[in-house]
């Protein structure tokens, strides 16, 4: 064999295992990323189902929950009472109408019927974060007044963000971690909507 021949051979050894190393590289920071798209779906569907029993929670009680035991207990046996509105528009004899709400209980439906009427759902995992059971979102209830009027605050957040570089000094807004609500705002808002 001659030294060309010798050369070729290496160099095209060397751009294979070089073009596999790209391959790796990309196809690893492909894969992570469709990781961490399918981790945090999996979080934000579960703040949502968080807000959706802090809304009902509120329709019930007139404000948010602000513990965990609290939200659990009324996600297990809690009701939402189901109320049927009617208006009654009287015209008066001066032209003006004369409005009466008239409000009808027609029942209830169990929270667990609800809002979370699928199988083997534990509402002791509400507090749990779905991609490490073994830590919790934040839950943070307030009410306040503000120019007056009673106001309530709530947030929840998820602790610890399976995306490391999600965090709470980030500029962008939905690059910190996911969360729904504000402490100084009033809104249910995700970060991520």
């Amino acid at each position: 064999m001659n030294l060309t021949k010798i050369i070729t051979a290496v160099i095209f050894i060397g751009a294979i295992v070089l073009g596999y190393y790209l391959y790796e590289g990309i196809n690893s920071t492909i894969e992570k990323a469709k990781e961490i798209e399918r981790v945090e779906n999996t979080v934000k569907a579960k703040l949502e189902l968080i807000r959706d029993a802090q809304v009902a929670y509120q329709g019930a009680y007139g404000d948010y929950a602000d513990t965990w035991e609290k939200l659990i207990s009324f996600v297990d046996s809690g009701k939402i009472w189901l109320i049927q509105r009617t208006e009654k528009i009287t015209q008066l004899s001066y032209g003006v109408e004369k409005s009466e709400f008239i409000y009808d209980t027609l029942g209830f439906r169990t929270v667990r019927d609800s809002l979370f009427n699928f199988p083997n759902f534990d509402p002791t995992s509400l507090p749990r974060l779905p991609h490490s059971p073994d830590r919790f979102f934040s839950l943070y209830a307030k009410d306040s007044v503000r120019s007056g009027v009673n106001v309530d605050y709530i947030e929840v957040v998820d602790t610890y963000p399976f995306d490391r570089t999600r965090t709470e000094d980030n500029e962008i807004e939905n690059r910190r971690p996911l969360k729904f609500g504000s402490r100084t705002e009033i809104t249910i808002a995700g970060n991520w909507q």
